[in-house]
């Protein structure tokens, strides 16, 4: 698995490449905001480890970048910009992860490993339809009505979770559960924000509405 780090501060950026590497990942290391976003543009990678306070580009521009370019690599934030509002801009940003510095490298690697593990497509091989939604998880595909549908990486895993058991309630704790995993703080309204987003993209142009929220208990996918 290869993974680029994107890290200004030099012992910080050592310090993990040699941490990953000894645990069985191939690291590269940029320098700055830039050079990070020429690099995972060029080149394929399993994981970004992204900072935010960077030179000549900031970790939220960079990520912008590569979710515009439609590069869903999963990327987990390194900072420490540790408010609540600086979490949910990361995830509303397509972030899969993020993590404050400073932090134990045993939580960084199971978060990595973690992330490895939650590849979209892997278990699913078939087009699941719902109604007039078509999700291909092995080319990371959404049409609806033969629409094309521009999802993040993080929106297609909920839509997908959601679509696996369409007309069943999903509840709120299995979501976050589901697509965060670890360490999830769910007193932020990150997945509320991301529900937003995907309902924008689902829903909002199309008479019909299919996500719909059961108050107190979650969420469900429904074609009718």
């Amino acid at each position: 698995m290869h993974i680029l780090i994107v890290e200004d501060e030099q012992k910080i950026a050592a310090f993990l490449r040699r941490g990953l590497m000894e645990n069985g990942f191939v690291v590269d290391v940029a320098e700055n905001g830039e050079q990070g976003l020429e690099y995972a543009l060029a080149r394929k990678v399993d994981l970004i480890i992204l900072d935010v306070v960077l030179p000549q580009r900031d970790g939220w521009s960079l990520l912008t970048e590569l979710r515009r370019a439609d590069l869903q690599t999963p990327v987990l934030f390194l900072t420490a910009r540790d408010t609540v509002l600086d979490r949910v801009k990361g995830f509303d940003l397509g972030a899969d992860d993020y993590l404050i510095k400073p932090f134990h490298f045993s939580e960084l690697l199971a978060r990595v490993r973690s992330l490895m593990r939650r590849t979209p497509e892997r278990g699913q091989e078939k087009t699941i339809s719902v109604g007039d939604l078509e999700i291909d998880p092995r080319r990371h595909k959404v049409t609806r009505s033969g629409t094309a549908l521009s999802l993040t990486r993080k929106e297609f895993s909920l839509l997908l979770y959601l679509a696996s058991s369409p007309g069943d309630v999903v509840s709120r704790t299995e979501i976050v559960e589901k697509i965060w995993e670890i360490n999830f703080d769910t007193g932020t309204n990150a997945l509320d924000v991301m529900m937003r987003r995907l309902r924008a993209k689902v829903d909002d142009p199309f008479e019909k509405k299919m996500i719909q929220t059961i108050r107190g208990v979650g969420y469900v996918l429904r074609a009718d």
